[in-house]
């Protein structure tokens, strides 16, 4: 099992909308996320940034969040929330969300 670590700015002005949204979250992107061998998935908020957490089980995590990125109900999902975002100034060129480094963990 592999841990993955995220963040990215969540816009003021569309916290409502992102929160009612995760708060009915489509079906179609939970069941994408756990073919894609991801489980253990959650978001948290402090200060307008949004981290994100999951667990990968699978065997190849660039080929399983490619297919997640070619499911045409997810990339519906992305059109409403993506809006609603913002990278960190410390992104990458291209990067959304921005990986974090695990520092620590406790087993």
């Amino acid at each position: 099992m592999q841990r993955h670590a995220a963040i990215i700015r969540l816009r003021p002005e569309k916290e409502a909308e992102y929160r009612a949204l995760h708060a009915a979250a489509w079906p179609g992107v939970l069941e994408t996320l756990k073919r894609a061998n991801i489980g253990n998935y959650s978001i948290f908020l402090r200060d307008g940034l949004l981290f994100s957490y999951l667990e990968y089980y699978g065997e190849d995590y660039a080929a399983d969040t490619a297919r997640i990125g070619e499911d045409p109900v997810t990339r519906e999902w992305w059109a409403l929330t993506d809006p609603c975002q913002q990278p960190v100034d410390s992104a990458a060129e291209g990067e959304w969300w921005a990986p974090l480094e695990e520092v620590f963990h406790l087993d």
